[in-house]
């Protein structure tokens, strides 16, 4: 673990995706040809897949403010800072096709510019096009009656909140509420108020140390998901529509670094009841009673993450584990493929993983909803028992 790595498409996000292990990815090949502005370029917006619950979505975002820690990045800032993008499932008149409301929208102009930037895509067009993602969900519109599971997703290092939208408007039309954050300092570009944008200095920080300590960033996740647990569930909320959480129902998925601090918020935080991995490395070990019992999915690369693979730190963390567990791989995928990348990556004609977009979409919307639905909701789900035939991509493993 001592040298960075990038991912396949590392050129659609420069330092925001540089890795923490060598474990986690092999160094990316060199893009066949640079993507610069053409004019067959396509002037639509990015289109999202569709998500696939029978519920609406809206879509609300918080600013929130810790002041009670330093942040861990930059020292001199007024607390730690945590922009949360709230989708949740929307009520909707029953004939309408589409949630009634303001599209939510995907990213701010700086975020896009941002995120491109290492492509280098920087061009106006582009970047409006990954502003303008559609999202299939409508800002601050009224939720859906009841209340429902919560689900925190925390993203990979150096990557935005909201390359997890796909993933996240998928399940809150399955009828969850997902909070997906931005760790302040750690993404390419966050907005925040007052017309500031946040960029990754922690990138810098861990490239300079080499990785030498990971469970800096996994420790400041999981204090950032508490707090956030704390000002959505706790006797002041911060967003409006808090009432529609339900409170002993919450779970936790991450990809890549964030996937990691879902175990490490897991061991801290009693309050999240099971947790995803989406193809990171663990830094963090278990205390002794493992999560005590709380369920957790292993969901990654087949290349670099079956057992007695490249990361060691998954078979480590295995056998810790003392409840319910899962350890799925999926071949041809690469370590972005969890994310929204295949879906930017397509839309600009820039090579991706070996497994077509719409298929890293399907098995990861797939089995993490399957995942919460059993151990959020207690429905049971034989997608989790074992190989399924729409899923052919899909390995079991039981070490």
């Amino acid at each position: 673990m001592n040298k960075l790595t990038r991912a396949a498409a590392a050129a659609l996000l420069a330092c925001a995706v540089a890795l923490p292990a060598a474990t986690t990815a092999t160094a990316a090949p060199a893009l066949a040809r640079t993507a610069t502005t053409t004019p067959d370029r396509p002037a639509d917006p990015v289109r999202l897949p569709v998500p696939t619950g029978p519920y609406g979505v809206g879509s609300s975002v918080l600013h929130l403010v810790d002041r009670s820690r330093t942040d861990p990045w930059v020292p001199g800032a007024d607390g730690r800072e945590i922009m949360v993008t709230l989708h949740y499932p929307a009520a909707r008149p029953a004939s309408a096709r589409h949630t009634p409301g303001r599209p939510a929208p995907y990213a701010t102009q700086e975020e896009a510019r941002l995120l491109l930037k290492g492509v280098p895509l920087e061009d106006p067009a582009s970047v409006r096009q990954v502003a303008r993602a559609l999202t299939h969900s409508a800002v601050d519109v009224r939720p859906a009656a009841g209340r429902h599971p919560l689900v925190v997703l925390s993203p990979g290092f150096g990557m935005p909140r909201f390359t997890l939208t796909g993933l996240a408007v998928d399940l809150a039309s399955r009828g969850y509420v997902v909070a997906s954050l931005d760790h302040a300092y750690e993404s390419s570009g966050t907005s925040v108020p007052g017309g500031r944008t946040l960029t990754c200095v922690a990138c810098t920080v861990m490239e300079e140390d080499d990785w030498a300590d990971g469970s800096l960033v996994t420790g400041a996740r999981a204090a950032d998901t508490r707090f956030v647990l704390d000002r959505l569930t706790g006797p002041r909320p911060a967003w409006r529509y808090a009432s529609s959480i339900d409170r002993t129902r919450i779970g936790m998925a991450g990809h890549s670094v964030g996937g990691a601090s879902a175990v490490s918020a897991m061991a801290a935080d009693r309050r999240i009841d099971a947790g995803v991995n989406m193809d990171g490395t663990f830094w963090d070990a278990l205390p002794a009673d493992g999560l005590g019992g709380r369920p957790f999915l292993l969901l990654g690369t087949d290349e670099f993450h079956r057992p007695g693979g490249e990361d060691t730190s998954w078979d480590t963390t295995w056998t810790a584990l003392s409840g319910e567990k899962h350890w799925l791989t999926v071949e041809g995928a690469d370590h972005l493929g969890f994310s929204d990348a295949p879906v930017l990556l397509g839309h600009f004609g820039l090579p991706g993983g070996d497994l077509p977009a719409d298929r890293a979409v399907a098995v990861t919307r797939a089995y993490v909803a399957a995942f919460f639905d059993e151990h959020l909701r207690g429905r049971d789900q034989p997608l989790l028992d074992g190989p399924d035939p729409a899923h052919p991509e899909v390995r079991f493993h039981r070490p």
